[in-house]
């Protein structure tokens, strides 16, 4: 697996004019919450054809490849919204396309990527993983993009981070919901290479907190994990490949509870009417939760694909089970 490394402003610039003709600019909206010391900013990724940011990846590292290389089609593993980007930008493409996902991933994103002529092949959590940090990798003749690693990737996830700051050049602090991390270390990438002063932190449930604990400890541990509702993000440990570039990026951890999630949730539809998935909710979570922070803070909504039993649970006041 070849190294990450930190996306230039070169590279996101040219992941936006492959995006340009395929997306359309998310939005930067206003959220009044009434707070006298911040002022609250959600971009909108909910508003992506997908419904989530891993379209920008997705399409950004397949349009980026040599059509040759794409011949036998290409594979993805995912817990739901890359595979669902993926899916979309191989239909775009004309490449057939595979995701590997694990059984438990919300059947939204499954379906989302049938829908669009995908096929999905189901594996264990532990081959998943495998999948991801490079430890294994399928024997099939896809040609087989890594979600969190892949170059393109961090670059297509920089476009948020320039967008952000293009809109709103007196941002202070960004928010990102941390999965694989590839999200937040695009948008740091970006953001900091624009102005130094912006802080931005990696959002997770602590139910599993990984960046947290790795921060504390410096260096990648392995923390317990509690069965949560919120997917894509937390785990038990982090890509080792991508931390060391991330971890010179984010200004710190935030880990929030469901709870608090699912209270955002709500906030978010009652308020802007924005229907958000359980990680897409994490980055408002966390600004409510940390009045520390202040000035202009932007939460990345990074996605609404949820199951729609479990979001009617949220709404009725409740948390969805695990």
């Amino acid at each position: 697996m070849t190294e990450p490394h930190r996306p230039t402003l070169d590279e996101i610039a040219e992941a936006r004019l492959r995006l340009a003709p395929h997306l359309a600019r998310t939005p930067l909206v206003r959220l009044d919450l009434g707070f006298p010391d911040r002022t609250i900013f959600l971009k909108l990724e909910t508003l992506s054809p997908i419904g989530a940011f891993k379209l920008r990846p997705a399409l950004n590292a397949l349009l980026s490849r040599d059509r040759s290389a794409l011949s036998k089609g290409v594979a993805v593993t995912s817990s739901g919204n890359m595979a669902y980007g993926m899916a979309w930008a191989a239909r775009r493409a004309g490449v057939p396309m595979v995701a590997y996902m694990y059984r438990g991933a919300p059947q939204t994103k499954i379906d989302g990527v049938r829908s669009l002529g995908g096929e999905v092949r189901f594996v264990s959590a532990q081959t998943w993983w495998d999948y991801i940090v490079g430890a294994d990798r399928p024997a099939a003749p896809e040609l087989l993009i890594n979600p969190v690693t892949d170059q393109a990737v961090l670059a297509g996830n920089g476009s948020i981070g320039v967008e952000i700051v293009e809109d709103l050049p007196g941002v202070d602090v960004v928010l990102t919901p941390y999965g694989g991390g590839s999200m937040t270390t695009g948008v740091a990438s970006a953001v900091k290479a624009v102005s130094r002063r912006v802080r931005v932190f990696a959002v997770e449930d602590d139910s599993a907190d990984p960046v947290g604990a790795a921060l504390a400890a410096g260096k990648i541990v392995t923390v317990e994990t509690r069965p949560s509702f919120i997917k894509s993000i937390g785990g038990p440990s982090l890509v080792p490949q991508l931390w060391p570039v991330a971890r010179e990026l984010i200004d710190g951890a935030i880990a929030i509870s469901p709870a608090e999630v699912a209270d955002a949730m709500r906030l978010l539809f009652r308020k802007a009417k924005v229907v958000a998935e359980g990680a897409g909710a994490a980055s408002l979570a966390a600004a409510i939760a940390r009045p520390d922070l202040t000035g202009n803070i932007v939460c990345v909504i990074s996605g609404g694909n949820i199951d729609a039993e479990a979001y009617s649970v949220v709404l009725g006041g409740g948390i969805p089970a695990a």
